[in-house]
């Protein structure tokens, strides 16, 4: 018997879900951690705003506080975004700044020590980010990162990166997400709170989280919804629209990239569906019948969420 799937398979009854989450999360943080509250990272962007809007709905606003967690490399625009979905919900976020941690672990230094192996030429007047390679659906590629680095005059140049140089740039840069993570855990103890993620399923199950840095967390609210199911929430919640339409961004690399571009390689409505079917058993070919795809598209989404999980289930384990 074919299993069922239709393009509407992921659709939420939004306000049940919301009220499913938000009873959950008071039952989690005082029942059960025996918290007063709860504390959380507001990035400007759809996750942590949905999760914001259920939080006050859940807790209060006297029972919560939000953090703002900028760094020098960080888009202003994170910070605009995050004090005005902030001041939509009623609560003023506090701004801690961990750009002085970060220079004192050397991560700026230990990344471009890296770069600088690939681009001789680069210094602090330059933009870097990573990505991956497009084109997912054309065609079956590896997933080989690379780098790029934007010079003052707009100028461009990318290049493929070694994994020796790679797995330094990502060490260093980890630093950052490790250091907002003990800034959100000296909150959290301040006060006696649990400390709220923000993640959802395309996160945490393909791996696009530093350990013990966005991945560390007390109550994960929307690690299961989909991505495109998190937008369904923000349309219900009435989330700033800039927020709904601005593409998802990482807001870790000085350049800047989408998540699309960095991580994920495939518009995210277009992504869950297929994923909805790898993870329900369902043949490529009948995703592929109903999405109007070839099948070895599907098979090739199939395939590469596969080989994430794998690459990354180090990240998912917990202490041995």
């Amino acid at each position: 018997m074919t299993k069922e799937f239709h393009r509407d398979i992921l659709k939420l009854d939004a306000e049940a879900e919301v009220a499913r989450i938000c009873e959950k999360m008071r039952s989690d943080i005082f029942d059960t951690l025996k918290r007063k509250g709860g504390v959380m990272g507001v990035s400007g962007g759809v996750d942590s705003a949905v999760v914001l809007a259920m939080a006050v709905r859940a807790l209060g606003t006297n029972r919560l506080v939000t953090l703002l967690l900028p760094e020098m490399e960080s888009s202003p625009d994170s910070a605009r975004l995050g004090h005005a979905v902030c001041r939509q919900y009623g609560i003023t976020p506090l701004v801690e700044d961990v750009t002085g941690p970060l220079i004192g672990y050397g991560a700026y230094r230990r990344r471009d020590e890296a770069v600088r192996q690939i681009f001789p030429e680069y210094d602090s007047t330059y933009r870097l980010k990573i990505t991956l390679p497009a084109g997912l659906m054309e065609g079956r590629t590896l997933n080989f990162f690379s780098a790029t680095i934007v010079a003052p005059d707009g100028t461009e140049q990318t290049k493929r990166l070694r994994p020796a140089q790679f797995r330094q740039i990502v060490a260093a840069t980890n630093f950052k997400q490790r250091s907002r993570a003990a800034m959100l855990y000296y909150h959290a103890e301040l006060h006696d709170f649990a400390v709220i993620g923000t993640p959802q399923r395309n996160e945490h199950d393909q791996g696009f989280f530093v350990k013990y840095g966005d991945g560390a967390m007390d109550v994960k609210p929307i690690g299961h919804l989909y991505k495109s199911q998190v937008y369904q929430l923000a349309t219900h919640l009435g989330v700033l629209e800039e927020i709904r339409t601005r593409p998802p961004t990482s807001d870790t690399y000085s350049a800047g990239s989408t998540q699309e571009e960095f991580f994920f390689r495939l518009p995210f409505e277009t992504m869950d569906l297929i994923w909805y079917g790898l993870d329900h058993d369902i043949e490529a070919a009948v995703v592929a019948a109903e999405m109007d795809l070839a099948e070895e598209q599907v098979q090739r989404v199939y395939d590469d969420i596969l080989q994430k999980r794998r690459t990354t289930e180090y990240l998912r384990t917990p202490p041995l």
